[in-house]
Protein backbone atom coordinates (compact mmCIF):
# COMPACT_ATOMS: atom_id res chain seq x y z
CA UNK A 1 0.00 0.00 0.00
CA UNK A 2 1.21 3.06 -1.06
CA UNK A 3 1.75 5.67 1.75
CA UNK A 4 0.79 8.79 -0.26
CA UNK A 5 2.52 11.30 1.89
CA UNK A 6 5.78 9.80 0.90
CA UNK A 7 4.80 9.64 -2.51
CA UNK A 8 4.59 13.57 -2.85
CA UNK A 9 7.50 14.18 -1.01
CA UNK A 10 9.61 11.98 -3.70
CA UNK A 11 7.15 13.19 -6.95
CA UNK A 12 8.38 16.88 -5.17
CA UNK A 13 11.97 15.60 -4.69
CA UNK A 14 12.47 13.70 -8.34
CA UNK A 15 12.66 16.17 -10.28
CA UNK A 16 10.44 19.51 -11.53
CA UNK A 17 6.95 18.90 -13.34
CA UNK A 18 7.82 16.88 -16.27
CA UNK A 19 5.66 14.27 -18.41
CA UNK A 20 4.23 12.01 -15.87
CA UNK A 21 3.61 14.91 -12.89
CA UNK A 22 2.07 18.24 -12.38
CA UNK A 23 1.86 20.96 -9.15
CA UNK A 24 0.12 23.28 -8.75
CA UNK A 25 -0.39 26.15 -5.85
CA UNK A 26 -4.25 25.38 -6.33
CA UNK A 27 -7.27 24.66 -8.98
CA UNK A 28 -10.72 26.12 -8.83
CA UNK A 29 -13.57 24.02 -10.95
CA UNK A 30 -16.09 26.06 -9.75
CA UNK A 31 -15.64 28.39 -12.63
CA UNK A 32 -15.35 27.39 -16.72
CA UNK A 33 -11.68 28.17 -16.72
CA UNK A 34 -10.83 26.92 -14.03
CA UNK A 35 -12.68 23.52 -14.90
CA UNK A 36 -11.29 23.60 -18.60
CA UNK A 37 -7.47 23.98 -17.26
CA UNK A 38 -7.76 20.98 -15.05
CA UNK A 39 -9.61 19.31 -17.79
CA UNK A 40 -6.91 19.94 -20.36
CA UNK A 41 -4.18 18.92 -17.30
CA UNK A 42 -5.68 15.35 -16.74
CA UNK A 43 -6.14 14.87 -21.11
CA UNK A 44 -2.39 16.00 -21.34
CA UNK A 45 -1.12 13.35 -18.92
CA UNK A 46 -3.19 11.03 -19.49
CA UNK A 47 -2.16 10.88 -23.40
CA UNK A 48 1.48 11.33 -22.44
CA UNK A 49 1.17 8.40 -20.05
CA UNK A 50 -0.71 5.26 -21.77
CA UNK A 51 1.30 2.91 -19.62
CA UNK A 52 2.06 4.30 -15.73
CA UNK A 53 -0.28 6.48 -13.40
CA UNK A 54 0.81 10.06 -13.44
CA UNK A 55 0.06 12.71 -10.62
CA UNK A 56 -1.17 16.10 -10.16
CA UNK A 57 0.15 17.47 -6.84
CA UNK A 58 -2.01 20.77 -5.15
CA UNK A 59 -0.96 23.01 -3.01
CA UNK A 60 2.76 23.72 -3.96
CA UNK A 61 4.21 26.77 -4.55
CA UNK A 62 5.88 26.33 -8.25
CA UNK A 63 9.67 28.06 -7.73
CA UNK A 64 10.54 26.19 -4.55
CA UNK A 65 8.48 23.30 -3.85
CA UNK A 66 6.92 25.04 -0.23
CA UNK A 67 3.90 22.95 0.82
CA UNK A 68 1.64 25.51 1.68
CA UNK A 69 -1.42 23.65 1.21
CA UNK A 70 -5.15 23.94 -0.03
CA UNK A 71 -8.54 23.38 1.39
CA UNK A 72 -9.57 19.99 2.08
CA UNK A 73 -11.46 18.96 -1.37
CA UNK A 74 -14.28 16.64 -1.14
CA UNK A 75 -16.45 16.17 -3.99
CA UNK A 76 -16.04 12.05 -4.27
CA UNK A 77 -18.37 13.27 -7.76
CA UNK A 78 -14.96 14.27 -9.74
CA UNK A 79 -15.45 11.58 -12.10
CA UNK A 80 -18.65 12.61 -13.51
CA UNK A 81 -17.08 15.59 -14.24
CA UNK A 82 -13.95 13.69 -16.58
CA UNK A 83 -16.55 11.40 -17.87
CA UNK A 84 -18.67 14.33 -19.13
CA UNK A 85 -16.02 16.61 -20.86
CA UNK A 86 -13.13 13.50 -21.90
CA UNK A 87 -13.16 11.31 -24.46
CA UNK A 88 -11.87 7.78 -23.58
CA UNK A 89 -11.80 9.24 -19.76
CA UNK A 90 -8.95 8.25 -17.93
CA UNK A 91 -10.03 6.81 -13.97
CA UNK A 92 -9.09 10.42 -12.12
CA UNK A 93 -8.80 10.33 -8.02
CA UNK A 94 -8.44 13.30 -5.85
CA UNK A 95 -7.55 12.61 -2.36
CA UNK A 96 -6.41 14.76 0.81
CA UNK A 97 -3.28 14.49 2.02
CA UNK A 98 -2.86 15.82 5.54
CA UNK A 99 1.11 16.68 6.78
CA UNK A 100 2.19 17.40 10.49
CA UNK A 101 3.24 21.64 9.61
CA UNK A 102 0.01 22.18 7.97
CA UNK A 103 -3.44 23.67 10.23
CA UNK A 104 -6.38 21.67 10.53
CA UNK A 105 -8.19 22.67 7.27
CA UNK A 106 -5.38 22.57 5.28
CA UNK A 107 -3.98 19.53 2.71
CA UNK A 108 -2.06 18.69 -0.39
CA UNK A 109 -4.33 17.77 -2.86
CA UNK A 110 -2.83 14.11 -4.83
CA UNK A 111 -4.42 13.89 -8.14
CA UNK A 112 -3.67 10.30 -9.71
CA UNK A 113 -4.92 9.58 -13.26
CA UNK A 114 -4.89 6.28 -14.27
CA UNK A 115 -5.17 5.83 -17.93
CA UNK A 116 -7.29 3.44 -20.24
CA UNK A 117 -4.41 3.30 -23.14
CA UNK A 118 -6.73 4.99 -25.45
CA UNK A 119 -6.06 8.55 -26.93
CA UNK A 120 -8.34 11.00 -24.32
CA UNK A 121 -9.54 14.21 -25.88
CA UNK A 122 -12.04 16.62 -25.36
CA UNK A 123 -15.71 15.72 -25.77
CA UNK A 124 -16.92 19.11 -26.35
CA UNK A 125 -16.66 22.87 -26.24
CA UNK A 126 -15.10 24.51 -22.65
CA UNK A 127 -13.80 27.77 -21.97
CA UNK A 128 -11.33 28.53 -25.03
CA UNK A 129 -10.84 24.89 -25.86
CA UNK A 130 -12.43 23.23 -28.68
CA UNK A 131 -14.36 19.69 -28.54
CA UNK A 132 -12.22 17.19 -30.47
CA UNK A 133 -8.87 18.92 -28.91
CA UNK A 134 -6.03 16.81 -27.81
CA UNK A 135 -3.20 17.61 -25.65
CA UNK A 136 0.25 16.12 -24.41
CA UNK A 137 2.88 16.78 -22.09
CA UNK A 138 5.79 19.05 -23.79
CA UNK A 139 8.11 18.93 -20.89
CA UNK A 140 6.35 20.73 -17.50
CA UNK A 141 3.73 22.18 -20.05
CA UNK A 142 0.35 20.80 -21.58
CA UNK A 143 -0.24 21.53 -25.13
CA UNK A 144 -2.45 20.82 -27.96
CA UNK A 145 -0.72 18.26 -31.04
CA UNK A 146 -1.90 16.11 -33.14
CA UNK A 147 -2.97 12.80 -32.27
CA UNK A 148 -0.99 10.57 -35.29
CA UNK A 149 1.68 10.89 -33.29
CA UNK A 150 3.45 7.69 -31.36
CA UNK A 151 3.75 8.06 -27.59
CA UNK A 152 7.24 6.46 -26.61
CA UNK A 153 7.06 4.57 -23.16
CA UNK A 154 9.76 6.82 -21.53
CA UNK A 155 8.09 6.81 -18.04
CA UNK A 156 6.64 3.73 -16.47
CA UNK A 157 10.06 2.50 -15.32
CA UNK A 158 10.69 5.70 -13.06
CA UNK A 159 7.03 5.86 -12.03
CA UNK A 160 7.22 2.63 -10.95
CA UNK A 161 10.13 3.01 -8.88
CA UNK A 162 8.75 6.09 -7.35
CA UNK A 163 5.90 4.03 -6.39
CA UNK A 164 7.80 1.27 -4.66
CA UNK A 165 9.79 3.78 -3.12
CA UNK A 166 6.75 5.18 -1.29
CA UNK A 167 5.32 2.01 -0.10
CA UNK A 168 3.68 2.27 3.88
CA UNK A 169 5.65 -0.07 6.34
CA UNK A 170 5.15 -0.16 10.32
CA UNK A 171 6.99 2.96 11.51
CA UNK A 172 4.88 4.83 9.00
CA UNK A 173 1.62 3.32 10.26
CA UNK A 174 2.95 4.07 13.91
CA UNK A 175 4.00 7.19 13.37
CA UNK A 176 0.82 8.75 11.71
CA UNK A 177 -1.01 7.15 14.46
CA UNK A 178 0.74 8.87 17.00
CA UNK A 179 0.88 12.13 15.41
CA UNK A 180 -3.10 12.07 14.85
CA UNK A 181 -3.71 11.10 18.44
CA UNK A 182 -1.40 14.19 19.83
CA UNK A 183 -2.39 16.74 17.53
CA UNK A 184 -6.14 16.11 17.48
CA UNK A 185 -6.17 15.22 21.41
CA UNK A 186 -8.85 18.12 22.23
CA UNK A 187 -11.19 16.07 20.09
CA UNK A 188 -11.33 12.64 22.21
CA UNK A 189 -9.63 10.87 19.40
CA UNK A 190 -9.89 7.08 18.47
CA UNK A 191 -8.30 4.36 16.21
CA UNK A 192 -9.51 1.30 15.09
CA UNK A 193 -7.88 -1.59 13.14
CA UNK A 194 -10.03 -2.95 10.30
CA UNK A 195 -9.26 -6.70 8.99
CA UNK A 196 -6.06 -6.41 11.50
CA UNK A 197 -4.79 -4.26 8.44
CA UNK A 198 -6.47 -0.97 8.27
CA UNK A 199 -6.05 1.75 10.85
CA UNK A 200 -8.22 4.20 10.65
CA UNK A 201 -8.20 7.53 13.15
CA UNK A 202 -10.84 9.41 14.10
CA UNK A 203 -11.78 12.75 16.25
CA UNK A 204 -14.70 15.16 17.02
CA UNK A 205 -16.20 17.09 19.23
CA UNK A 206 -19.44 15.00 20.40
CA UNK A 207 -23.19 15.90 21.05
CA UNK A 208 -26.56 14.46 21.70
CA UNK A 209 -29.43 15.69 20.26
CA UNK A 210 -33.02 14.04 21.01
CA UNK A 211 -31.20 10.84 21.98
CA UNK A 212 -29.36 10.77 18.48
CA UNK A 213 -25.12 11.43 18.64
CA UNK A 214 -23.72 13.61 16.32
CA UNK A 215 -20.03 15.17 15.79
CA UNK A 216 -18.48 18.47 14.74
CA UNK A 217 -14.90 19.31 13.55
CA UNK A 218 -14.66 15.37 12.35
CA UNK A 219 -11.40 14.62 10.95
CA UNK A 220 -10.88 10.99 10.09
CA UNK A 221 -7.74 9.54 8.51
CA UNK A 222 -7.06 6.09 7.04
CA UNK A 223 -3.42 5.97 8.53
CA UNK A 224 -2.33 3.33 6.16
CA UNK A 225 -2.03 5.62 3.15
CA UNK A 226 -2.06 8.80 4.98
CA UNK A 227 -5.02 10.13 3.24
CA UNK A 228 -7.71 12.38 4.80
CA UNK A 229 -10.97 11.09 4.50
CA UNK A 230 -12.93 13.65 5.71
CA UNK A 231 -12.84 16.85 7.50
CA UNK A 232 -15.41 19.37 8.63
CA UNK A 233 -14.91 22.53 10.64
CA UNK A 234 -18.88 22.98 11.75
CA UNK A 235 -21.24 20.90 10.23
CA UNK A 236 -23.19 17.98 11.95
CA UNK A 237 -21.81 14.07 11.62
CA UNK A 238 -23.23 11.05 12.05
CA UNK A 239 -20.56 8.17 12.76
CA UNK A 240 -21.52 4.26 12.28
CA UNK A 241 -18.71 1.93 12.84
CA UNK A 242 -18.96 -1.82 12.91
CA UNK A 243 -16.09 -4.77 12.21
CA UNK A 244 -16.49 -4.05 8.37
CA UNK A 245 -17.26 -0.88 7.55
CA UNK A 246 -16.76 3.07 8.98
CA UNK A 247 -19.96 4.98 8.12
CA UNK A 248 -20.50 8.70 7.67
CA UNK A 249 -23.88 10.60 7.44
CA UNK A 250 -23.43 14.29 7.24
CA UNK A 251 -25.77 17.00 7.64
CA UNK A 252 -25.86 20.36 6.34
CA UNK A 253 -27.53 23.62 8.67
CA UNK A 254 -30.00 25.67 6.07
CA UNK A 255 -32.84 28.05 6.54
CA UNK A 256 -33.35 31.83 7.13
CA UNK A 257 -32.13 33.55 10.14
CA UNK A 258 -33.59 31.57 13.10
CA UNK A 259 -36.04 28.69 11.23
CA UNK A 260 -32.43 26.67 10.37
CA UNK A 261 -32.73 22.76 9.84
CA UNK A 262 -30.42 20.15 9.82
CA UNK A 263 -30.73 18.35 6.18
CA UNK A 264 -28.79 14.91 5.81
CA UNK A 265 -26.64 15.64 2.67
CA UNK A 266 -24.09 12.89 1.87
CA UNK A 267 -23.80 9.57 3.07
CA UNK A 268 -19.78 8.32 2.86
CA UNK A 269 -19.47 4.30 3.73
CA UNK A 270 -16.41 2.72 3.80
CA UNK A 271 -16.01 -0.80 3.42
CA UNK A 272 -12.51 -3.33 4.28
CA UNK A 273 -12.45 -6.59 2.68
CA UNK A 274 -10.24 -9.48 3.66
CA UNK A 275 -7.86 -8.94 0.23
CA UNK A 276 -6.33 -5.86 1.84
CA UNK A 277 -8.40 -3.83 -0.55
CA UNK A 278 -10.95 -1.14 0.86
CA UNK A 279 -14.04 0.83 -1.43
CA UNK A 280 -15.15 4.38 -0.50
CA UNK A 281 -18.31 4.93 -1.62
CA UNK A 282 -20.79 7.65 -1.90
CA UNK A 283 -24.47 8.31 -1.98
CA UNK A 284 -26.54 11.33 -1.96
CA UNK A 285 -29.21 12.06 0.65
CA UNK A 286 -30.01 15.91 -0.17
CA UNK A 287 -33.26 16.83 -0.82
CA UNK A 288 -33.23 20.86 -1.29
CA UNK A 289 -36.30 22.89 1.47
CA UNK A 290 -38.96 24.26 -0.87
CA UNK A 291 -40.14 27.79 -0.22
CA UNK A 292 -43.23 30.02 -1.10
CA UNK A 293 -41.53 31.78 -4.21
CA UNK A 294 -43.38 34.90 -3.34
CA UNK A 295 -41.71 35.38 0.16
CA UNK A 296 -38.63 34.11 -1.81
CA UNK A 297 -38.61 36.97 -4.23
CA UNK A 298 -38.58 39.00 -1.30
CA UNK A 299 -35.68 38.08 0.19
CA UNK A 300 -33.98 37.35 -2.78
CA UNK A 301 -34.59 40.98 -3.66
CA UNK A 302 -33.48 42.21 0.04
CA UNK A 303 -30.13 39.88 -0.36
CA UNK A 304 -28.97 41.64 -3.99
CA UNK A 305 -29.88 45.30 -1.98
CA UNK A 306 -27.49 43.78 0.59
CA UNK A 307 -24.90 42.55 -2.14
CA UNK A 308 -25.00 45.56 -3.64
CA UNK A 309 -24.33 47.76 0.08
CA UNK A 310 -21.28 45.40 0.12
CA UNK A 311 -19.58 46.30 -3.05
CA UNK A 312 -20.22 49.98 -2.12
CA UNK A 313 -18.48 49.56 1.21
CA UNK A 314 -20.80 50.56 3.02
CA UNK A 315 -21.61 50.54 6.38
CA UNK A 316 -24.59 47.96 7.99
CA UNK A 317 -26.77 47.98 10.76
CA UNK A 318 -26.85 44.85 13.42
CA UNK A 319 -29.84 43.37 11.86
CA UNK A 320 -28.19 43.82 8.44
CA UNK A 321 -24.78 42.04 9.62
CA UNK A 322 -27.57 39.21 10.53
CA UNK A 323 -28.77 39.18 7.49
CA UNK A 324 -25.00 39.07 5.59
CA UNK A 325 -24.10 36.26 7.71
CA UNK A 326 -27.14 34.28 5.81
CA UNK A 327 -26.44 35.69 2.34
CA UNK A 328 -24.18 32.70 0.98
CA UNK A 329 -27.11 30.36 2.41
CA UNK A 330 -29.91 32.65 0.84
CA UNK A 331 -28.42 32.42 -2.64
CA UNK A 332 -27.64 28.73 -2.78
CA UNK A 333 -31.47 27.60 -0.84
CA UNK A 334 -33.14 30.83 -3.74
CA UNK A 335 -31.15 28.76 -6.59
CA UNK A 336 -32.22 25.15 -5.30
CA UNK A 337 -35.42 26.93 -5.67
CA UNK A 338 -34.79 27.33 -9.37
CA UNK A 339 -33.81 31.28 -8.91
CA UNK A 340 -31.04 30.21 -11.65
CA UNK A 341 -29.54 33.56 -11.34
CA UNK A 342 -28.84 32.95 -7.24
CA UNK A 343 -25.64 31.11 -8.09
CA UNK A 344 -24.17 34.33 -10.31
CA UNK A 345 -24.66 36.48 -7.62
CA UNK A 346 -23.19 34.23 -4.92
CA UNK A 347 -20.25 34.13 -7.37
CA UNK A 348 -20.42 37.76 -7.90
CA UNK A 349 -20.07 38.15 -3.96
CA UNK A 350 -17.04 35.94 -3.48
CA UNK A 351 -14.26 38.86 -3.57
CA UNK A 352 -16.18 41.41 -0.80
CA UNK A 353 -16.99 38.46 1.30
CA UNK A 354 -13.08 37.06 1.05
CA UNK A 355 -12.71 41.13 2.00
CA UNK A 356 -15.14 41.53 4.94
CA UNK A 357 -13.87 38.69 6.96
CA UNK A 358 -13.19 35.31 7.56
CA UNK A 359 -16.15 34.27 8.84
CA UNK A 360 -18.40 35.50 5.39
CA UNK A 361 -15.90 33.54 3.44
CA UNK A 362 -15.62 30.39 4.96
CA UNK A 363 -19.59 30.63 4.92
CA UNK A 364 -19.57 31.09 1.39
CA UNK A 365 -16.95 28.18 0.12
CA UNK A 366 -19.56 25.71 2.25
CA UNK A 367 -22.12 27.03 0.47
CA UNK A 368 -20.49 26.08 -3.01
CA UNK A 369 -19.18 22.70 -1.59
CA UNK A 370 -22.77 22.00 -0.84
CA UNK A 371 -23.97 23.44 -4.55
CA UNK A 372 -21.01 21.19 -5.82
CA UNK A 373 -22.07 18.04 -4.82
CA UNK A 374 -25.38 18.52 -5.61
CA UNK A 375 -25.10 19.92 -9.28
CA UNK A 376 -22.22 16.93 -10.22
CA UNK A 377 -25.10 14.32 -8.67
Amino acid sequence: MINKRLLIKNLLSHNDENSFYDKKRKIDISFKEGKAKFLKHICALSNSNPKNNSYIVIGVEDVDNDIVGVDFFDDSKIQNLINAYLTNPPIVQYENIPFPHLPDHKVVGLVTIRPTGKLTSLRKNIWKYYGGSVFFRDGSMSMPKVFDIEVKDVNSKIVESIENNSQNNIEHTLNGVFDFLKKRKDYNPQYKVFKEYFVVCWAGQKKIIKNETFFSRVDIELINEQVRLFFSALDEVAIFIDEDSFKIIEYVNLGFQNSNKYYQLEETLINFEHNANYTIETKLLFEAPQYDKKVLHHIYNTTNALLEKLKKGLSFTKSEEMDLKNLPVTYLICYLNLFHEAIDKLEEAKPYLRAYSDELYHLYKESMRVLRKVKYS
